[in-house]
């Protein structure tokens, strides 16, 4: 992802729901709609989101330290994963308390009427707006993914979060504006508290997707398919490695990769060779994958018999392990 356009989606986002929050939060004062008093939480959460993957992302580019040798990269993951507490939390489960209170004393909106339905329709003209800034800069690198194989698999958490957020917030509004209408045209306040229910569990559907996609990433993942078959041919596209004889890798951060591979050599004559051909090996990997920051290679020399015992090394080169047969023998032989 590139950085600016996940902090331009971000700020856009952030202007647009603290406008529509204090513009929410007015028309419940002066209706006491529990529609209205939901949509201002979760524009107030959201807001509180945006401030907190912006956070993420300054706290990430900190240099890094002996203690965390490989930088903070991965502080990005951590706020985005607060943003799905957030979100479950102060609006899901708010909505939800909400929508039980309206139920037990349900009540029509008698004064100002008009007031909840142009702040909702102002407010989708916002949010659309901020939506619409989230697809465009997502359209940068999400190539020809799907949306939902784009939110799933990108590295980088912030376009993702922003896009589920603002697509939540516009159908939440859609479903305020439904449940709002239906109050004023019936009269009756149920109808108000269905509109807040459906909110409330709208929003803990997006923070569960939200969690358990943020939870894969801070566990670690590897680079996907596309890039580790561009490493595998950059690695052995030479005559400085026969063969790979196994390689992982994994994101350090949105934007920087590690990869450690064991890879067989032929026989060089000297050290020399062999430092000149491995600097060759990186450099072909950090121009094919230029996020491959961190490379970390390994040279053996390339067994058949290894690979079929499936101890990952190189036969004539590895330690042999120690047995109780061979050291009863080594005791023999020196007593």
């Amino acid at each position: 992802m590139s950085a600016n356009g996940g902090t331009k989606a971000i700020i856009a986002a952030l202007l647009a729901n603290v406008g529509i929050a204090i513009t929410k939060f007015i028309a419940f004062l002066l209706t006491s709609s529990s529609s209205m008093l939901a949509e201002s939480i979760h524009s107030v959460a959201d807001s509180g989101n945006q401030a907190l993957l912006l956070l993420g992302g300054k706290r990430a580019k900190r240099a890094a330290t002996p203690e965390h040798p490989f930088g903070y990269g991965r502080e990005r993951y951590i706020y985005a994963f607060i943003v799905s507490i957030v979100l479950f939390s102060l609006g899901g489960l708010f909505a939800l308390y909400e929508a039980w209170h309206k139920a037990a004393d349900p009540h029509p909106i008698t004064s100002w009427q008009w007031v909840p339905v142009a702040v909702l329709l102002a407010a989708i003209v916002m949010e659309g707006f901020s939506f619409r800034t989230a697809i465009k800069e997502s359209n940068h690198t999400r190539g020809s993914q799907s949306w939902v194989n784009f939110i799933r698999r990108a590295k980088a958490p912030e376009l993702p979060v922003v896009l589920l957020e603002d697509f939540g917030a516009l159908v939440g509004l859609v479903l305020a504006l439904f449940g709002v209408g239906m109050t004023l045209i019936t009269g009756n306040g149920m109808w108000d508290a269905a509109g807040t229910a459906m909110i409330g569990v709208l929003l803990v559907i997006i923070a569960i997707v939200l969690a358990i996609e943020t939870k894969s990433l801070l566990l670690g993942e590897g680079a996907d398919p596309g890039d580790l078959a561009t490493i595998e041919r950059a690695v052995t596209d030479g005559p400085e490695v026969e063969r790979i004889i196994h390689m992982k890798t994994l994101y350090l951060g949105p934007e920087e990769l590690m990869v450690a591979a064991k890879i067989g050599v032929p026989a060089w004559e000297s050290a020399e060779e062999l430092a000149r051909g491995i600097n060759a090996v990186e450099a072909r990997i950090r121009a094919a994958v230029p996020i491959a920051r961190v490379i970390y290679l390994e040279p053996d020399i390339y067994s058949v018999a290894a690979e079929r015992a499936g101890t990952g090394t190189a036969a004539p080169t590895a330690a042999a392990p120690a047995s109780a047969g061979s050291s009863e023998v080594a005791g023999r032989a020196g007593g």
